[in-house]
């Protein structure tokens, strides 16, 4: 296995189902900064994720899947007596999907309970690379988890680490909006990019337009916000330079499921390979709308789109 490489990815992932209730039913896996990883891995960037698992046949064939995607595994946790949680895609005539979980054990809540391991991962990941999180990451977490991950995102910041969020709010997996708002904005204060979608965004914040999150984050301090828009396109904000970038087609929607996750690791390896804001965000629209042609979170790697460095 390579050395320690290029993004860390932190949160979780789970089995997925999918299928009409009754019918057959198809068995996948994914989890918003999973996905991410697999498809910064397809790209060509080095990624390493970050979580934990249990020590049963579920978590064992997740992690396979895992290395089969060249993702290094070697900080994945693993808790004796945990497993994997679950969810099941449920789909409309547009393609629009809602989910349906089983993850109060989900062994990626424990990830950060382990101080050690988190001090670990403060010598260890190297000064030259990024960290990924989520808002998804920041709700399965404990309250002194996060403390320990506001932390542990401070050290890696001092010492030069990159550290990239998407706000993925899912109201399911917070107890309430003001333990959300809180938990987002303890976060944003160590965020070099912010990568938002602009309707959960307007659920968490009250948001009125893309102008106002992308003006929010960046009175934070977050230098480099990328707001989504979905078939809009993205609002890409870096220091005085604003600009709407539109997609390019509309493609066949099958299924919208890590729409935003491809987008995410298509403009982060942009932007990794030294590519401007608005030629990574046209790159993070390209392997955003193959995506949504195919069912799940991981597409099949035969249709990735081919990518310019």
């Amino acid at each position: 296995m390579s050395d320690l490489r290029g993004v860390f990815a932190l949160g979780e992932c789970m089995l997925e189902l999918s299928g009409a209730p009754g019918s057959s039913v198809n068995t996948a896996y994914g989890g918003d900064t999973l996905n991410t990883a697999v498809y910064l891995s397809r790209l060509g960037i080095g990624t390493t994720f970050l979580s934990a698992l249990g020590d049963d046949a579920s978590s064992d064939w997740l992690l396979q899947q895992w290395r089969e995607e060249g993702i290094d595994t070697r900080w994945v946790r693993r808790i004796p007596g945990a497993k994997p949680g679950l969810y099941w895609i449920h789909l409309d005539a547009s393609g629009e999907r809602t989910f349906t979980y089983w993850r109060g054990d989900s062994a990626a809540r424990q990830v950060l309970d382990d101080s050690e391991y988190a001090t670990n991962l403060a010598n260890l990941i190297p000064t030259d690379s990024f960290f990924y999180l989520s808002g998804i990451t920041l709700s399965i977490l404990s309250d002194p988890a996060r403390e320990t991950l506001w932390s542990l995102l401070q050290g890696l910041r001092k010492k030069g680490v990159r550290i990239c969020f998407d706000g993925n709010f899912r109201p399911a997996g917070w107890g309430s909006l003001h333990s959300a708002q809180e938990a987002f904005n303890n976060t944003l204060e160590h965020i070099d990019i912010a990568l938002p979608t602009f309707n959960d965004e307007a659920m968490v914040f009250g948001d009125k337009t893309p102008e106002e999150t992308a003006l929010r984050l960046q009175q934070m301090g977050v230098g480099e916000v990328v707001v989504k828009l979905g078939a809009e396109g993205c609002l890409v904000v870096r220091d005085d330079v604003s600009s709407l970038v539109p997609t390019q087609t509309q493609p066949a929607v099958v299924d919208t499921t890590a729409a935003g996750d491809a987008f995410n690791a298509a403009y982060l390896a942009a932007r990794i390979r030294g590519l401007n804001p608005i030629e990574a965000a046209h790159q993070g629209h390209t392997l955003a709308g193959k995506v949504i042609e195919h069912r799940g979170a991981i597409m099949p790697v035969q249709h990735m789109p081919l990518t310019e460095n």
